[in-house]
């Protein structure tokens, strides 16, 4: 155990010192500091990363997830809905020792987050028990976040009633100036909203992307590394089977 320990930190620390400065969203734009491509690749290779997260980076595309938010050393992050912790254990290893990744939940963390924190990668992770509505750590001044993600999640809160102005309200609210707010989801279509959310579970990008910008919020990019045009969108897995088409938005707080 400590030998793979061991490597993971090794890779962790050539990923950090042994590339670029900078990486390139979906827009073509350079996030200053952000971590190359070369870099987070190395930090999703990490020996240390379970069976169970590789199976996941299949369908998730880990790398170019976190080229297109444009992690780096040191940020301070909140990963909303954090699950099982996939999310916010990778946004963790790209933060380093300098950074801190917060991750919320409207309830105590259930088993598999509850193991990953007892983990050396998992340990850093501030577990957050707070409603989807208020979900910022009261430790987190007004604007004292670089990040905010939520990952293929938005669509729920239509079924579970939550208050996503709110939600919208508070994120805007603890992100620095210049700060990212990036949703992922699964696609619905043209003119369903979040009708479908208890049912397909799917949210039309559109209602997305007007509720967000309701709050202040500026798009910045859209990633496409997600999408399957070929998928119908009539339910909640494509018949035949095929991946999901699934949006990747970027926000950003003016």
């Amino acid at each position: 155990m400590r030998t793979l320990v061991l490597a993971a930190l090794l890779a962790t620390a050539a990923a950090f010192f042994g590339g670029g400065c900078a990486a390139t969203d979906a827009s073509g734009r350079r996030d200053a500091g952000a971590l190359s491509r070369a870099q987070i690749e190395a930090i999703v290779a990490s020996p240390d990363r379970s069976d169970a997260d590789r199976r996941n980076d299949l369908r998730r595309k880990p790398v170019e997830m976190l080229s297109f938010v444009g992690v780096r050393p040191g940020m301070v992050a909140l990963d909303l809905f954090a699950g099982g912790g996939y999310t916010s254990e990778l946004l963790s290893r790209a933060a380093g020792p300098s950074g801190r990744v917060y991750g919320q939940m409207p309830r105590a963390p259930g088993a598999t987050l509850a193991a990953r924190l007892k983990t050396p990668a998992g340990a850093a992770i501030v577990p957050v028990v707070q409603p989807f509505d208020n979900p910022v750590p009261a430790d987190v001044a007004a604007g004292g976040l670089d990040l905010v993600t939520l990952m293929f999640n938005y669509h729920d809160f239509g079924a579970m009633g939550v208050d996503r102005a709110r939600l919208n309200a508070a994120v805007f609210a603890a992100l620095k100036p210049g700060g990212a707010y990036v949703i992922a989801d699964h696609a619905g279509r043209a003119g369903t909203g979040i009708s479908e959310s208890g049912t397909l579970h799917r949210v039309e990008e559109a209602l997305v992307r007007r509720e967000v910008e309701a709050a202040g919020f500026r798009l910045a990019a859209a990633g496409d590394f997600l999408r399957n045009p070929a998928d119908p969108r009539d339910r909640e897995e494509p018949d035949p089977p095929m991946a999901k088409d699934e949006f990747v938005l970027k926000f950003v707080k003016p």
